[in-house]
């Protein structure tokens, strides 16, 4: 994207990012030097401009950053169990309700104005719940339970649909375990999996992957031993047809890097 980046935002990883009303959102993440942040800035595409945030109540990273309801919502982060929301009408974070636990390598989306977290690790170990979390009431409930334990994966949706791309599966039942890039869905009406995609010669880990028009774009890497993981992939999975297709010109440089896509609504005069 055009405009030049905050300084402030240099050398930041385990940052939050969304898009909201026409603006990109980056939040928290932490420097090199391990210290955490609570910024947050905003992008505008329109005229290329960075500008700064009232900073979250308290230091994030490694958490989801999400837009629901046309509201910003900072859920968990490593070693934290709360949840606060922004409003861009009022300019200020409010705590929300907390976590029922603390969780770490979770992934979380919104959908049909909820937002749900699947995968990673409690305290106490994995966790197999699939959390909602409803802003009308400000609650968190146990929705349903996981088939298969997996963490560091990355979440979109459609309608209803969750769309759970990538990450470290393990099976329970036989207990193997297989870092491989796979997709697969969750109906939030049905409450049923389906296995869409598994493609065991890319890598499941440092995924990033964003919903836009018909296709799951999907950033990777191969894990071919001669590569050792440092050749990077650009993939779309198309929903409709279940089909996998390379995308030309994939970032050749660059770590914890992230895909967003943003429609710009056109105002008329």
């Amino acid at each position: 994207m055009p405009g030049t980046v905050p300084p402030s935002m240099l050398r930041v990883q385990g940052y939050g990012a969304t898009v909201l009303n026409n603006y990109l959102y980056v939040a928290g993440g932490s420097r090199d030097n391990g210290q955490e942040v609570s910024a947050v800035h905003s992008y505008n595409p329109s005229i290329g401009s960075w500008s700064e945030e009232p900073a979250m109540n308290q230091k994030r990273y490694n958490f989801r950053l999400l837009a629901v309801n046309g509201a910003l919502y900072a859920v968990g982060g490593h070693s934290l169990q709360t949840m606060e929301s922004y409003s861009p009408a009022q300019n200020t974070w409010t705590l929300a309700a907390p976590l029922p636990d603390t969780l770490v390598e979770f992934s979380a989306c919104e959908s049909m104005g909820r937002i749900y977290v699947v995968g990673g690790y409690t305290p106490r170990g994995r966790n197999m719940s699939v959390l909602r979390y409803c802003p009308s009431v400000d609650e968190w409930s146990v929705f349903d339970l996981c088939r298969q334990h997996v963490r560091k994966q990355q979440m979109v949706s459609i309608e209803e649909t969750l769309f759970v791309v990538g990450g470290f599966r393990r099976d329970p039942l036989s207990g193997l375990s297989e870092d491989s890039l796979s997709v697969q869905s969750y109906s939030t009406s049905s409450r049923e999996w389906n296995c869409l995609k598994v493609n065991t010669s890319k890598s499941g880990l440092s995924v990033s992957c964003s919903l836009h028009n018909d296709g799951i774009y999907i950033l990777s890497r191969d894990v071919n031993p001669n590569t050792v993981g440092r050749h990077r992939i650009f993939l779309k999975y198309c929903v409709f047809t279940g089909v996998c297709e390379y995308v030309r010109g994939p970032p050749s440089e660059g770590n914890n890097m992230q895909l967003f896509s943003m429609y710009l609504a056109l105002h008329s005069s």
